[in-house]
């Protein structure tokens, strides 16, 4: 998404076309990892669209991923409990260390919207 968000800049500060360096200067400005073969697959894809076709793009595979559903019941991500109780009854003794909870990511706030 990252790349998208880079390509979406370019074409926001008024380069109707950006190329794949374009975009990378973007990202590198950003000190955002880089994987070329995204930058070129967006670039390919979205070259000479507007911001608002591409906003459609987006919103359009937004909502086809939200019908392909993903198994996981309502939340996503579940299953971390199940192990952790099955650790704790198992060990039987008092000693028990709990893991740390890994910390969550943050996401940067860029300033604009795709989706509004």
């Amino acid at each position: 998404m990252k790349h998208v968000a880079a390509y979406m800049l370019c074409v926001l500060g008024g380069n109707a076309n950006p190329s794949a360096a374009d975009v990378k200067k973007v990202l590198q400005a950003a000190e955002a990892n880089i994987d070329d073969g995204a930058i070129d697959k967006i670039v390919e894809s979205l070259g000479g669209k507007s911001a608002e076709e591409v906003e459609a793009l987006i919103k359009d595979g937004k909502g086809k991923m939200g019908s392909v559903g993903g198994g996981g019941g309502g939340g996503g991500g579940g299953g971390g409990a199940a192990p952790a109780a099955a650790a704790a009854s198992a060990g039987g003794g008092g000693g028990a260390k709990k893991a740390p909870e890994p910390e969550p990511e943050e996401e940067e706030d860029m300033g604009f919207s795709l989706f509004d």
